[in-house]
């Protein structure tokens, strides 16, 4: 099986950019690398994506949103992600089950037992084998934002869901550290970027002497 690494954090925390660089890492350690993201990576997914996104169902129920996301997830695995890791293939994944978790159980108060109950009939033992979560304050993720796109549906929440959601976060990268991890998003980018690249080392997913050329 390939490694699977997953990318997590509030709006405006450089998830785009790092995706970026986190593949050059993966491709230059000798990784064959798949670059996908939730809600999305297959033509199911994406259409879900755009429901789920869209403002034309703004009191679209949490139940809803939940289920959706786990029927974009179910698709994504069986199409891209668990065929992609039985090839031996390295997966990085824009958000996974943890922004579930996240979003759907931090900001908008869902039973995390519904959530987990769900995690395990789609996933059944898959888990990410690494998670980095880029992390910042709210108001640092919502200023950097706000000099995007118009925000969706989701974006458009208040503070508070997204202090939640931080939160949730935080939470649980102290539950599982062995295979989540936080990595201050707050600083420039290249002290970002170095902290990413020592959570690659620190987990064994990249070689530093490999990537050096030694």
């Amino acid at each position: 099986m390939g490694k699977f690494i997953t990318l997590e954090g509030i709006e405006g925390v450089g998830k785009t950019s790092n995706l970026r660089y986190i593949k050059e890492l993966l491709e230059k350690s000798g990784h064959d690398c798949v670059l996908t993201r939730e809600p999305g990576g297959t033509n199911l997914g994406e259409a879900l994506r755009g429901l789920l996104l869209s403002h034309a169902d703004e009191n679209m129920s949490a139940d809803s949103e939940l289920l959706m996301m786990f029927a974009a997830r179910a698709e994504h695995l069986a199409k891209v992600i668990l065929p992609a890791l039985a090839n031996r293939q390295t997966v990085l994944c824009d958000r996974f089950t943890e922004a579930t978790y996240a979003y759907q159980g931090g900001g908008r108060l869902l039973d995390v037992d519904k959530i987990s109950e769900l995690e395990d009939w789609v996933q059944g033992e898959l888990r990410p084998d690494l998670t980095i979560i880029l992390d910042a304050p709210v108001e640092i993720g919502r200023a950097r934002a706000g000099n995007r796109s118009a925000p969706d549906r989701i974006e458009k929440e208040h503070d508070d869901f997204f202090q939640r959601v931080r939160s949730a976060y935080i939470e649980l990268a102290e539950h599982y550290p062995h295979r989540i991890c936080l990595v201050d998003a707050s600083v420039g980018l290249a002290e970002v970027q170095k902290g990413i690249y020592e959570k690659l080392i620190d987990y064994g997913i990249v070689d530093p002497d490999v990537i050096a050329g030694n």
